[in-house]
């Protein structure tokens, strides 16, 4: 059998497996949704990683994302998977997420056949790890010190939040673009693409809402990367 068959079967397994566990802590452990979800979330984007190693065609990317967007759905309509859905805010999240994954393998893939100074890999890792890190960090430290609020439609931000979101890319995007370079990078020739991404990235989280981010902050970073290749 073809090698990414079998690891469209490992990966998929595992999604699938992620869920059931989800499912056994809300109903047997009775842990809350919001402590369940974030667990789907970080362990989805473990497995997410593992797309541009594990995978070489965006067909079998395409699938595991349109299939993981479909259960999401039917469990929206009707009423399964509450260790994902069981919160009473409403998030396009879990809908917006494998939209970006997809999006930026095929940036990736695009980017294997040409010639640069870093690795393909940054046009994949470095928008979803701005999204599963940068994202995060800048709701925990909004909540544990909510200082300079302001508000974007029915979303409430802190400027603490937006500091914290702005200080994680910085710190994201100079170590993937050093540990991914394939020539020798200087200070100087980095600290404009790592300033504009971090920049740019916190503007779109800031602006973002009800799960929208997990489309504006890859989307973000990917288009800037690619200005800048």
């Amino acid at each position: 059998m073809n090698k990414d068959l079998i690891n469209t079967a490992i990966l998929a397994s595992s999604f699938l497996g992620l869920f059931g566990v989800a499912e056994l802590l809300y109903y047997k452990l009775k842990i809350k949704a919001e402590l369940t979800r974030k667990l789907v979330h970080f362990g989805t984007g473990i497995l997410t990683l593992l797309f541009p190693i594990m995978l070489g065609n965006q067909w079998l990317v395409l699938f595991l994302c349109a299939t993981f967007a479909l259960i999401i759905l039917a469990s929206l309509k009707f009423k399964f998977l509450r260790s994902i859905n069981g919160i009473e805010r409403k998030s396009h999240g879990s809908i917006s997420y494998p939209i970006s994954v997809y999006t930026c393998y095929l940036i990736y893939d695009h980017f294997l056949s040409k010639p640069s100074n870093t690795h393909p890999y940054i046009y994949f890792y470095l928008p979803v790890l701005s999204l599963a890190i940068c994202d995060p960090m800048a709701a925990l430290v909004g909540k544990r010190f909510p200082y300079g609020r302001f508000t974007i439609g029915k979303d409430t931000k802190t400027l603490m939040g937006s500091m914290a979101f702005f200080v994680s890319s910085l710190i994201l995007s100079s170590s993937l673009y050093f540990g991914l370079a394939i020539g020798a990078f200087q200070l100087p020739a980095v600290l404009l693409p790592v300033m504009l991404i971090a920049l740019f990235a916190t503007i779109a989280e800031a602006l973002s809402g009800k799960g929208i981010d997990n489309i504006t902050i890859p989307f973000t970073v990917a288009l800037i990367l690619i200005l800048l290749s």
